[in-house]
């Protein structure tokens, strides 16, 4: 009897505990800064990444994995009796999932791919769902429907402090129209159902930002069961502790993550960025999916 095993790439910004607990493998993407390249977490911290964003003249460009790397990953964790859950960053977004895909094919082991139809935490919570799903040894058809569940279950919010690097990188998508906006204007961004960026809202100047996050996490997530919530920023801690502070008041939160988005994220929203993914909690998703 094989085991089941939880692969994912480093846009989904776990922690190292995360990844521990679980012993997930993470493939990283590639930043490249004009002639050097770094592997995301491997060689490049978040936090030397924002120095290099903010102090250098050259915007960094993101590559994601090859097919090859991924085969790779995929026979280093997981035998010929062995099943992975490859769970990864919007198709929309990126060609992370494409290559996951490909390499699929390819692998000694049985490889299901899933579309998270987000990115930074938003992807991480539905990779722990899966591995926690894995951990109670769910048979394979429960662990793909609770994950299913959390990808549709999970809502992603972020606040910009601009939309250079957005646009700058092509990933605008349909937030294309906010574009041109007034000084102080904030966009609000969400990831949609279809896995695109999107406009939310747009408020004027700082202080309002933290009160639509959680005004927009209200809206698309029930507080009247327990939630697990993902707080990341770029180089906006004050306004994460904020933010959490206010999702507190209004949320009894299973599970927690606060942290710095990393640079395959961090590229293309710039420094000053603040966000909030969140979810019902495992038992809530589960007893949804049992009736």
């Amino acid at each position: 009897m094989g085991q089941v095993k939880i692969v994912t790439d480093s846009t989904a910004d776990l922690s190292q505990e995360q990844v521990n607990k679980y012993g997930i493998k993470v493939v990283p993407i590639t930043v490249n800064f004009g002639s050097e390249s770094y592997s995301d977490g491997v060689d490049l911290t978040a936090e030397e990444f924002f120095s290099k964003l903010t102090t250098g003249s050259e915007l960094p460009k993101t590559s994601q994995p090859s097919p090859e790397m991924f085969r790779i990953a995929y026979d280093e964790v997981g035998s010929e009796d062995d099943i992975i859950f490859s769970v990864h960053v919007s198709g929309k977004l990126s060609g992370t999932l494409n290559s996951a895909e490909i390499a699929s094919k390819m692998a000694k082991s049985k490889v299901i791919p899933i579309d998270t139809k987000t990115a930074s935490q938003g992807i991480g919570l539905s990779v722990l769902v899966a591995a926690e799903a894995a951990r109670r040894e769910m048979k394979e058809d429960e662990i793909i429907a609770i994950t299913e569940k959390s990808v549709t279950e999970t809502f992603s919010v972020f606040a910009v402090d601009t939309l250079e690097y957005l646009q700058r990188n092509g990933r605008i998508g349909k937030a294309a129209s906010l574009l041109g906006s007034l000084l102080q204007i904030k966009p609000i961004l969400y990831a949609d159902s279809e896995g695109m960026v999107a406009p939310y809202d747009k408020v004027r100047g700082r202080s309002l930002v933290v009160p639509t996050l959680v005004g927009a996490a209200l809206k698309n997530v029930s507080p009247d069961n327990p939630v697990n919530v993902s707080v990341v920023h770029t180089m906006a801690e004050e306004s994460a502790e904020k933010l959490l502070e206010e999702l507190k008041k209004e949320y009894n939160i299973k599970n927690l993550h606060v942290g710095m988005v990393g640079p395959a994220i961090g590229a293309h929203i710039g420094p000053g960025a603040v966000a909030v993914m969140i979810q019902p909690s495992f038992e809530t998703m589960l007893d949804s999916i049992n009736g």
